[in-house]
């Protein structure tokens, strides 16, 4: 099982990805996509990274064109190395799009 980090650990992580948002166990990012199409796409494309990396987030689409995808380990009831590894590869999926 992976191990829970430390909130100082959280917060340098924080650093490395100023997009990303904490509330309370949670990391969050707001992704704003051209039109609802580039929305499902995208939560499809964030999903079949998910399912790789066996690491699955809370993705919300919302309005027509928004995606909110929540990362937190459950198990351990906080973040993880995991979460961080996903966001980090989240955000070279939108670099692409």
């Amino acid at each position: 099982m992976p191990e829970k980090l430390a909130h100082e650990v959280v917060n340098e992580r924080l650093q490395e990805l100023p997009e990303w948002m904490l509330e309370g166990e949670t990391i969050i990012r707001e992704v704003i996509c051209r039109d609802f199409r580039h929305a499902i796409g995208f939560v499809n494309k964030v999903g079949d990274l998910a399912e790789e990396m066996d690491h699955h987030p809370d993705l919300l689409i919302h309005g027509w064109n928004r995606v909110r995808i929540m990362l937190s380990t459950h198990s351990v009831g906080g973040l993880t190395e995991n979460d961080f590894k996903l966001a980090h590869a989240v955000e070279q999926l939108i670099v692409q799009e």
